[in-house]
């Protein structure tokens, strides 16, 4: 959902650069910029999901495989499972 929003947001703002004229084009890279931090953890955090080092990252065609497969299922060594409900209850 990260990346959808983040690419629908990207594509608004290239529309509004272009209606404006275009010619200095700031608005989409200052997006980018903003996201780039929170992009990277989001990131990081599916190879976590996928039980794998945030650092497969750096692998080009590799990481687009790990991103695309579906996390281990239960816990991993990285933390418990996401998709799992906790059984606490808040008082």
């Amino acid at each position: 959902m990260f990346i959808l929003f983040n690419f629908i947001i990207a594509g608004v703002l290239e529309i509004i650069e272009r209606m404006l004229g275009g010619q200095h084009a700031i608005l989409a890279p200052i997006c980018h910029l903003a996201v780039l931090v929170p992009s990277i953890a989001v990131g990081i955090r599916r190879m976590h999901d996928t039980d794998h080092s945030g650092w497969f990252l750096l692998i080009p065609i590799y990481n687009l495989l790990l991103t695309v497969q579906e996390g281990q299922r239960g816990d991993n060594r990285f933390d418990a499972d996401p998709k799992v409900e906790s059984a606490t209850v808040a008082a």
